[in-house]
């Protein structure tokens, strides 16, 4: 505010000597006018004396400054403000009484100088606001006014040429004061719109160079590089972490293509996504990744790409060693898990032949004996079985078919099944041909799994409900069961290597399910709402694979 202030009280002093100069100095050179002057010397006089005001304003605003520079701070801001709002209003002041003397000196009501009133009038508007526009009208118009009643009266005498009757002398004090008075209305009016457009556009300014700063702290701060383009693909911006990242600068890569710093991205412009890549750093490479997304304006209008990268060196051997420890964490589970499933019918099958050994039970006992072990020795061949299957699966003989009539035999063979119960619902919504390229007798292997898992889970009275539906590219199989469902804690765990719920249950249908899915480039998921409330698994899987 005080600079501002302080910059149009300077602005006043120039502008006044620029007028001078021009205006009166202009006559006294070229003598327009000069030999009518009643008494030239005046003018003289008044030009002298007017640079002479311009000097002594100079060395008076300097002198302000200084003074109130040296007080302390509490008082300078407000008494500075005052002070130059003062010497303001006596230059203003003074101006008009010196157009008045030059109104005097050159013919009073036939002058030529009486728009000057105006220029002061202006003057004031800019420099000192809306109030002050009126008090330079009041002013003019009272000094204009007593000047032309004195000629007029006669009590001072300047000579004109021409003859002016009463009613001019009124008309030419009613036409200057009226004029003075529009010119201040409009004056202060505009003044007061240009210094509310003046403070908003600095509040704006302000908050905008704020806010420029901040985007440049936070983009510069910002461990990612970040980097963006124009719409001819060319790079107008490198942050310092993409120039750490990649050994280059800001006038290194400026107006240069992203693929040429990032040969990777050459095969990535049709669309927008995440990628990863290599580049070359001190003669080493290292691994990239980078997400490119539109770069717009306020507007919603594109106006570049904008790319945010990041050196994986770390985070990819931070992944190889998560994965190493999760490889070694699983295979010491699955040991263990391997362990205790071989353990019980180890026992069992141990115990038999131990008392078999001893030839002290009865024909009938060991008949008994031996089928126990008969029976465990089968069960662990099964569990050998299974886990061969899981860690070591079947090569895919992929081949088109005919999902859903895979799942019609699935649901035949569910209601033929001993250990279907009667009283359990299975319907099947499989309408029309479904066909997929896959390995059919694997795939029917996990929807059988699903299916007994389905019919295990269900007690009397409940239902089942199998389905699929699907697009061109996908087709989804849906196990819907009306069973005990699945508490929470076991949701995440049951397709964990012999993790089982039953009794005689190995824990590896799931798993074998899942991997079989995931081969065929598919997904499986399920979905309990807890127990009581049934489970719904729900199989994804390509139709081209």
């Amino acid at each position: 505010m005080i600079e501002e202030l302080e910059n149009r009280v300077s602005a006043l002093i120039y502008v006044r000597a620029i007028v001078v100069t021009l205006l009166l100095g202009s006559i006294y050179i070229f003598q327009i006018g000069y030999d009518k002057l009643p008494h030239p010397e005046y003018y003289s006089y008044l030009i002298a004396a007017l640079y002479f005001l311009t000097i002594c304003y100079a060395v008076t605003l300097g002198t302000i400054k200084k003074l109130y520079k040296s007080k302390k701070p509490d008082y300078s801001q407000v008494h500075l403000l005052n002070a130059f709002k003062a010497f303001a209003y006596v230059q203003i002041f003074i101006d008009v009484t010196a157009e008045v003397i030059l109104i005097y000196i050159t013919g009073g009501i036939e002058s030529m100088f009486s728009f000057l009133f105006p220029l002061s009038i202006i003057a004031a508007a800019i420099v000192l606001g809306r109030r002050s526009c009126y008090i330079t009208a009041t002013f003019s118009s009272l000094l204009y006014g007593v000047l032309i009643d004195l000629q007029f009266y006669d009590i001072i005498r300047i000579n004109t040429d021409a003859v002016f009757t009463e009613k001019d002398y009124f008309y030419n004090i009613f036409a200057n004061i009226t004029a003075f008075y529009l010119i201040a209305y409009l004056s202060g009016y505009l003044s007061n719109k240009l210094h509310r457009a003046t403070k908003r556009l600095e509040e704006r300014d302000a908050v905008l160079s704020d806010l420029k700063a901040f985007n440049k702290y936070v983009i510069e701060s910002m461990p990612s590089g970040i980097f963006t383009t124009d719409l001819h693909n060319r790079i107008i911006s490198f942050n310092s972490s993409a120039q750490e990242i990649t050994s280059r600068t800001l006038d290194d890569v400026a107006g240069k293509k992203p693929e040429e710093i990032f040969p990777f991205l050459r095969n990535f412009k049709d669309h927008l996504d995440r990628v990863e890549g290599e580049i070359k750093k001190d003669g080493r490479t290292f691994p990239v990744g980078m997400r490119i997304s539109k770069l717009k304006d306020s507007s919603g209008e594109e106006i570049g790409l904008i790319g945010i990268f990041q050196d994986l060196t770390e985070l990819k051997a931070m992944e190889a060693e998560v994965k190493r420890k999760e490889k070694w964490a699983f295979i010491g589970e699955l040991s263990a898990s391997i362990a205790h499933e071989l353990r019980n019918p180890l026992a069992s099958l141990k115990g038999s032949i131990e008392m078999l050994k001893g030839k002290k039970v009865s024909e009938e006992h060991a008949d008994r004996l031996m089928g126990i072990a008969l029976s465990e020795m089968d069960r662990l061949n099964g569990i050998v079985t299974d886990f061969l299957l899981y860690a070591r699966p079947r090569e895919l003989h992929k081949e088109e078919y005919d999902l859903n009539q895979s799942l019609r035999e699935i649901v035949t063979l569910m209601n033929s099944s001993g250990a279907n119960n009667d009283h359990v619902t299975i319907s099947a919504r499989l309408e029309g041909d479904r066909v997929i390229k896959g390995d059919a007798r694997q795939l029917k292997q996990v929807f059988w799994n699903l299916g007994v898992n389905a019919m295990d889970a269900v007690s009397d009275r409940g239902s089942i409900d199998i389905r699929t539906s699907g697009n061109g590219n996908a087709v989804e199989v849906v196990f819907q069961d009306s069973g005990k469902g699945i508490n929470h804690d076991e949701i995440d765990k049951i397709f964990y290597p012999f993790y089982t719920t039953k009794e005689k249950g190995t824990g590896l249908g799931l798993s074998i399910a899942q991997k079989i899915i995931e081969e065929h480039g598919g997904k499986i998921e399920v979905e309990s709402e807890g127990e009581g409330a049934g489970a719904v698994f729900k199989i994804l899987l390509p139709t081209q694979v």
